[in-house]
């Protein structure tokens, strides 16, 4: 028999969405933003764990053209040890000129740790409630990303706030960590009541606006948000906004998508904003209801280049579609259920950039996907090395934390894999108990909390998947070859190299597509589990080519398909006479 070989090399050199990807740059770079120079200095403050916030009144004076803050901050807390002093994290550029506890003056001291350590009058013991009022002032430093920026657009001024991950000490007291949610807050705003042209300020702030209030030149806006809250989403903007809304019907109970942007980006952005409610209802729909319906969503337009996602309310530097999506995935997670630590971001960030990806599967379709996936495939494997899950000494880099090609690209794409490792089914029933789990909403969650929900859903070990692609680093590559056993049935055996030591072998169900000659299609998927494994598939047609994942649903990279074809075969194209012979033989065609 003679053989030819057919080798297919599926080098991942992808024509992807580069709209997504320009999106997602700008968006990474945002989203890395504060505290680029504070975060190298940042450490648990061990002397803020004997507490729990449960309240803040947060009373903010600013005026859009002055780079500057003064504020009341008065904080509920309860007590998990009996405490004789309390201490809140505060930049120690900031001046605190009083503190009250009961309406009487206590003592205090700002450190260069930026701390504000305050003696109480009494002892708060454990499981009581004590009450500070917190007078403060000053101008902010700018993390460099804007954790408190005043600039201006239009040359029309603007104050506005962008604390992740520890950015928030640097404008307000608060206590700034990944494990004590802020139960409920009020935040008022007091600005002048126009600019220098007689245009009317507008503030905005998380949570549902109950007033304004004029008094004299200036104005008071007053939010509510009765949602618990991490320090880091606590945010405020104001500048001389245009206001509109998008109403989300929510099967019933309507609610508001508010808009604030500026008067000069209004028509293009009303534009824009449009396609949010059809982005809420297909999270609505696959995921939960909207873990704010009972207040709003909104954006508000800010000077930087990406996008931030306060609760109820994102801070948005441009409006394409899949920022829209990204910011507002976040307020299921990211807000709802907040990473419990900068080593599981990809619980925040992974996901979101996993359900913008969804938004491009439903609206635009399966090819618009699949260049989708290329993109996040083409950016993981650009590397040879690199886990999701962050090690301690990582969460010290801001561009680690908020890697575009691990946080964000391979986290996203580890959820895809998942998606098709278990079935759509099992998969959104696993997020859907990840959200309602009364231990995990509006609260922390960890890795191991995402995984045990899923294996829950699914009834499976999925330790191993978690390992090979979130805790450890790089990828397969395949080298697969196929050949024929009989006159329908092909055998195609599995060989792998990994990327990086830390994995042995990366069990992984691989997507195939027989090809006919007539253009027969039949997809399969062997759950390859070892070197040199084989299986054997049934097909019923001439075969011309055999592809590796079709549709880019694996991490991979370099792999090589080869198909060996019997193509030419004496005994059925040939006649032999006489048979048998003693002196000649003849051939005839």
């Amino acid at each position: 028999k003679y053989y030819f070989l057919l080798i297919t090399l599926l080098s991942v050199s992808f024509s992807f969405s580069q709209t997504f990807d320009e999106d997602l740059d700008t968006l990474v770079e945002a989203e890395a933003k504060s505290a680029s120079s504070r975060i190298y200095n940042h450490r648990v403050n061990l002397n803020t764990g004997n507490y729990d916030v449960t309240y803040h009144k947060l009373e903010f004076t600013i005026d859009p053209s002055v780079a500057s803050i003064s504020g009341v901050v008065t904080t509920h807390f309860v007590a998990k040890e009996n405490m004789n002093e309390v201490t809140f994290d505060l930049a120690d550029n900031m001046l605190v000129s009083q503190v009250l506890q009961n309406g009487n003056a206590l003592t205090y001291v700002q450190n260069t740790d930026d701390e504000l350590v305050i003696t109480l009058q009494t002892t708060v013991n454990t499981g009581q409630t004590g009450i500070v009022e917190i007078t403060y002032s000053g101008n902010p430093i700018s993390s460099g990303f804007g954790s408190f920026a005043q600039t201006t657009h239009n040359n029309d001024p603007i104050i506005w706030t962008l604390s992740e991950p520890y950015g928030a000490k640097g404008w307000w007291p608060c206590k700034q960590d990944l494990n004590d949610k802020i139960e409920n807050i009020d935040v008022y705003i007091t600005t002048p009541q126009f600019n220098s042209e007689g245009e009317e300020y507008v503030a905005v702030s998380n949570g549902v606006e109950q007033s304004q209030t004029v008094n004299g030149t200036n104005k008071t806006t007053h939010y509510k948000h009765e949602f618990p809250i991490p320090a880091y989403l606590i945010a405020i903007a104001a500048t001389n906004y245009e206001v509109y809304s998008h109403t989300v019907p929510n099967n019933g109970n309507p609610f508001e998508i508010v808009n604030y942007v500026y008067p000069e980006d209004f028509a293009s952005v009303q534009e824009s904003t449009a396609v949010t409610v059809d982005i809420m209802e297909l999270f609505s729909t696959k995921f939960e209801e909207y873990p704010y319906a009972s207040e709003k969503y909104g954006h508000a337009q800010f000077g930087w280049g990406g996008g931030m996602e306060h609760t109820t309310v994102s801070f948005m530097g441009s409006f394409g579609r899949s920022l829209i999506a990204h910011e507002l995935a976040h307020q299921w997670f990211g807000d709802k259920i907040t990473c419990g630590s900068w080593k599981d971001i990809w619980l925040n960030e992974g996901f979101a950039t996993y359900l913008a990806g969804l938004v491009i599967e439903d609206f635009d379709g399966e090819e618009s996907f699949k260049s989708w996936k290329q993109g996040r495939v083409n950016s993981i494997t650009s590397q040879l090395d690199g886990a999701v899950y962050l090690a301690d000494s990582d969460t010290t880099s801001v561009s680690r934390i908020f890697s575009s090609r691990l946080s964000y690209n391979k986290g996203g794409m580890v959820l895809h894999m998942l998606r098709k490792k278990v079935g759509d089914a099992d998969f959104y029933q696993g997020m859907q108990d990840y959200l309602s789990d009364t231990d995990l909403a509006f609260g922390y969650a960890k890795t191991p909390d995402y995984i045990a929900k899923m294996e829950a859903a699914t009834g499976q070990d999925l330790s191993e998947f978690f390992s090979d692609w979130i805790y450890n680093e790089g990828y397969p590559s395949y080298n697969i070859s196929s050949s024929w056993i009989n006159t329908n049935q092909l055998q195609l055996e599995v060989n792998q190299t990994q990327s990086h030591s830390s994995v042995d072998y990366f069990e992984a169900p691989i997507p195939m597509r027989i090809v006919g000659t007539n253009g027969e299609i039949l997809d399969v998927v062997l759950e390859n589990t070892f070197q040199g494994e084989t299986f054997v598939e049934t097909v019923n047609f001439a075969v011309s080519e055999v592809l590796f994942d079709p549709g880019f649903d694996l991490i991979s990279r370099n792999n090589v398909v080869t198909l060996s074809t019997n193509t030419f075969s004496i005994a059925n194209r040939l006649i032999m006479y006489p048979n048998p012979t003693t002196s000649y033989l003849k051939f005839e065609k």
